[in-house]
């Protein structure tokens, strides 16, 4: 019978299904029966109202579509709407009595949700869906150990010994492995430490009172650890059989303590660090949690574990209210740090895999993937060489003449350029007899007479050819494979190089092509490089034909969507225009070089916070293609607003590198 009617108010319908689970799934205690009341309102709503609507699950768009902000930052939006670390000291100072919450307060996890670190358990004992099997043991736990004392405050213990019993896992070391990996993982909130550190300073008395499963022990290691001293006693609910959410672990605190005077309670929960504090004798300071409006501004279409520690970091160090970060360093930290960490990991494995001797990153574009890489892998065989599409094309001549004419030439027409101005770019020295703007009208006549003087013109690079080839027998020698890394889209760079290489230079060196994505439906030649693709001498990371074509079809150069990317990898450094006897020779910059650098400086601080909380969890570098473009596909959305706010900004040369 309980079955039966489980599954007609629950079942039924996958809609009210979804909207039940969404709600009940892992709550506890009021929580808990309020989400009983929610189903039947749920069935009145559908069955007596007629709001058939609530049958029906919820849409799920392909791609997320978020409202960011355009006209400032998101830290300082949230900076603005928050106190100040000083402005918390201040009005904290005034009391006599300071008491912490952990989580969310002193303590961050480098995840967006508590139990995401279940994930990272269930790997280390090897049981599949360990996540959901820990999440429901311990509310049954919590159910059992309310029969028994009347209160949910469960130990770990309590939580253990259940899972042993259900599922066989050993308890002792379950929980070891919770412990360890809490105790590697958790880490000082930055804002909420130099408030407690000035506190201390100042000689005021500071508890912590917890609600939470762990043991005493166990957070006072994850405290010390973090730098927290001074304090004079934690209080934590499942040592006493009390909480912070009924408010009798307050009333507790206050007694043990001696706590008189003016008291005051700092925490992220509204119910459990405010209402009822304020209800049990201390006033009450609110720290907004992290994580709290991530569905508004977070890529929220990402695998689990990866998304969750993607937004995690970006929560914790955008939204902690300690810095307010400007718009260009957070288009490098929240759109660009996961990608460009999830890609150099995609090349050391590959190059790994494949035996590379060394790995080329080709400027600009790789000015910030071969800082990031260094950092990452410091022992590889890695340099940043020069090479851009207007060397390749000119040194290509010889090899690829469609191509030559197609970019010098045909790219240009009707776009207000002279003859004299196209022929200087191609760093020709000779004029003809037609004079005036390139156009459809004489495009062909100006080609017919390059071609009249194509020895002449193959002659006119003949040095510059010679001096690339002295430059790159440096670069490869005693290499037998080497990659040539770049943003992408044809990856005509790495093509070009290796025909140069083999055919012109004899260079005894195979080069490969990465790039991070290809060209995409929608080019005018979306198949031009296939074939390389197909062979492997060219490896896409992002998306390709023939994986991740979702995004192949999403990524539309037409929309600016190549300006975007190439703008998440843009260098302060000058444009690198060809080789000459007097050295490498340079073009302009970029215009601010200023933006640019924090763009940078954002992508390496978001490499380093990674490397910091998974340093012992290598496989947390394994970022697929689509999750590194997940925040990207957030970042376009709503007509591209915040993209092109950002773009603004900047006045990106992208027709010859």
């Amino acid at each position: 019978m309980k079955s039966r009617i489980y599954n007609f108010l629950v079942n039924r319908h996958p809609g009210i299904r979804d909207r039940y689970h969404a709600f009940h799934d892992g709550s506890y205690g009021f929580k808990k029966l309020w989400s009983y009341v929610y189903l039947l309102w749920l069935n009145w709503c559908y069955y007596v109202f007629f709001c058939r609507f609530l049958g029906k699950k919820k849409g799920v768009a392909i791609y997320e579509s978020k409202k960011l902000k355009i006209d400032i930052s998101e830290s300082e939006y949230y900076t603005c709407n928050m106190l100040s670390v000083e402005a918390f000291v201040a009005k904290l100072s005034s009391y006599d009595v300071i008491s912490f919450d952990i989580f969310d307060t002193l303590i961050f996890r480098p995840f967006s949700k508590p139990t995401d670190l279940f994930y990272l358990i269930g790997n280390e004992l090897g049981i599949m869906n360990f996540t959901d099997m820990r999440k429901a043991f311990e509310w049954e736990a919590r159910k059992q150990h309310f029969a028994k004392e009347h209160n949910y405050e469960v130990t770990l213990e309590e939580i253990w010994n259940l899972i042993e019993r259900e599922c066989g896992i050993d308890a002792k070391t379950g929980m070891e492995i919770e412990k360890e990996l809490e105790l590697k993982l958790c880490y000082a909130n930055p804002f909420m430490k130099q408030v407690f550190d000035e506190l201390i300073k100042r000689g005021k008395r500071v508890v912590i009172v917890s609600d939470m499963y762990l043991p005493q022990d166990v957070l006072e290691e994850v405290l010390h650890k973090a730098g927290y001293e001074g304090y004079e006693k934690l209080y934590v609910s499942c040592e006493y059989g009390i909480n912070k959410y009924e408010g009798k672990l307050y009333d507790y605190v206050i007694k043990d303590s001696e706590l008189t005077g003016t008291r005051i309670h700092v925490g992220d929960n509204v119910i459990s660090d405010v209402n009822s504090a304020k209800a049990h004798g201390f006033d009450s300071l609110h720290y907004p949690n992290v994580n709290e409006d991530q569905e508004e501004f977070r890529a929220m279409d990402m695998s689990p574990i990866v998304g969750g520690a993607y937004r995690g970091i970006v929560n914790n160090r955008l939204h902690c209210g300690l810095n307010a970060y400007s718009m260009e360093y957070e288009y490098g930290y929240t759109y660009g740090g996961l990608f460009v960490t999830g890609y150099c990991n995609f090349i050391h494995e590959y190059c790994k895999k494949n035996e590379v001797d060394k790995i080329l990153f080709l400027s600009r574009d790789g000015d910030i993937l071969c800082q990031a890489y260094k950092k990452m892998f410091p022992s590889d065989n890695t340099e940043y060489v020069y090479w851009s599409r207007k060397v390749a094309t000119k040194l290509m001549a010889k090899y690829d003449r469609y191509d030559y004419f197609r970019r010098f030439l045909y790219h240009k027409v009707n776009q207000g350029k002279s003859i004299e101005d196209i022929l200087k770019s191609m760093e020709i020295d000779w004029n003809y007899d037609i004079t005036g703007e390139l156009t459809n009208k004489n495009v062909d006549v100006l080609k017919e007479k390059l071609l009249a003087d194509w020895d002449k013109v193959l002659a006119n690079y003949e040095e510059e050819q010679r001096l690339a080839a002295e430059y790159y027998s440096k670069v490869l020698k005693g290499c037998k494979k080497a990659v040539a890394v770049d943003i992408g889209w044809a990856g005509s760079g790495a093509i070009a190089l290796n025909t140069l290489v083999s055919k012109e230079w004899n260079i005894p060196c195979e080069i490969i092509g990465i790039v991070a994505g290809t060209n995409t439906v929608h080019n005018s030649e979306p198949y031009a490089t296939e074939a390389f693709f197909q062979s492997g001498k060219l490896v896409s990371y992002m998306y390709s034909m023939s994986h991740n074509t979702d995004l192949m079809k999403k990524h539309d150069p037409n929309r600016d969507y190549n300006v975007y990317w190439e703008l998440l990898l843009s260098s302060p450094t000058p444009q690198f225009v060809g080789f000459g006897a007097e050295g490498l020779r340079f073009g302009k910059y970029d215009d601010n070089l200023e933006g640019i650098k924090m763009i940078q400086e954002g992508i390496l601080d978001f490499v380093n916070d990674y490397l910091i909380h998974f340093d012992e969890f290598s496989y947390m570098l394994n970022i697929s293609g689509r999750d590194a473009y997940a925040p990207m596909i957030v970042a376009a959305s709503k007509d591209e607003k915040y993209l092109k706010a950002i773009s603004i900004r900047f006045n990106l040369d992208i027709n010859v590198n």
